[in-house]
């Protein structure tokens, strides 16, 4: 059996023949070394062709190669997009709690709104009730000053106590106050806390000068005084007198109000909200009425509403 190396050239297309070929083209050492190449070709037998293995191994290691290349550009692509995507929940969790922040303030801002809100209700509806007051007062003088002297000191005159049977005073009795003069005493002491006197004024205005302008107001703060006093019962009966003796007077609404506060405060839940309902119903654009739809709002309606000043 004859054994042979073959040798690429350059171009991989001429082979040396044999181990004697080349034998006469190469130098010593050259010879030496494919001598002992020879030798290890004896050894191990036939060899597969070089070109042949060289060709599947490139092939092979281009295969890796490229596959390589690939696994390192998806690499590089699955970090990019990773990235991404971590900057965009970066950016979703800042927004959320920016959101949630301002959430958070408006929330604050709007209770603090309605607290505020509230309290400026009540007191501008303590203004326009003290302009309604000061309002009829004026109606009251403008009539009165139409009149003549004359008949306005007839008017006093002849409002006095019981007489006897010649027609003269009786022993002790005392001239009523004029009207004016009583019912503003009456509603300064109101003002000024000093309830028990201005109970008793508008008693005496109710008693001498129930048809005037006036009556109506002096009655509701009669009923006013007791529901301030905690006389929720008495308030309620002398609220329903405004509502039945005076229906068309500037106190009609603030009366309804009043009686369904004091019906709640005696604990007649649904009374009290029928008739808060009832004034939202009659008076929609009312003070009153934007002061009974807080009330039925309130979880309890055992709170008392503040108190304010009247003119």
């Amino acid at each position: 059996m004859a054994y042979g190396l073959h040798y690429l050239g350059p171009d991989g297309s001429k082979p040396l023949s044999s181990y004697s070929a080349s034998k006469r083209t190469v130098p010593m050492k050259s010879q030496k070394l494919v001598a002992a190449i020879a030798v290890f070709a004896l050894m191990i037998g036939p060899v597969t062709p070089a070109f042949a293995v060289s060709k599947e191994i490139v092939q092979l290691q281009t295969q890796v190669q490229a596959l390589s290349d690939q696994m390192a550009r998806m690499q590089q692509t699955f970090d990019e997009r990773m990235g991404v995507m971590r900057n965009l929940v970066e950016q979703s969790t800042d927004s959320v709690n920016k959101v949630a922040a301002s959430v958070d303030a408006l929330q604050r801002g709007l209770q603090q709104q309605n607290g505020d809100t509230q309290s400026r209700i009540e007191q501008v509806s303590g203004q326009v009730q003290s302009m309604h007051d000061s309002l009829d007062e004026l109606k009251a003088r403008l009539a009165k000053v139409s009149k003549q002297l004359d008949d306005i000191q007839s008017a006093q005159t002849n409002i006095t106590a019981p007489t006897n049977a010649a027609g003269q005073p009786q022993p002790g009795a005392q001239q009523a106050p004029p009207a004016d003069v009583l019912y503003n005493n009456a509603l300064r002491d109101y003002n000024a806390g000093r309830y028990d006197l201005s109970m008793q004024q508008f008693a005496d205005y109710m008693k001498y000068y129930s048809n005037t302008d006036l009556a109506g107001n002096a009655q509701f703060y009669l009923a006013d005084i007791e529901y301030r006093q905690g006389n929720f019962e008495q308030a309620v009966k002398d609220y329903d007198k405004v509502l039945e003796q005076y229906p068309g007077g500037n106190k009609a609404a603030a009366s309804q109000l009043k009686k369904g506060y004091a019906l709640l405060e005696l604990g007649n839940t649904a009374a009290g909200n029928r008739e808060l309902t009832s004034l939202i119903q009659r008076y929609p654009r009312s003070l009153e009425a934007q002061q009974a739809r807080e009330r039925l709002k309130k979880s309890s309606p055992s709170t008392k509403p503040s108190a304010r000043k009247s003119r």
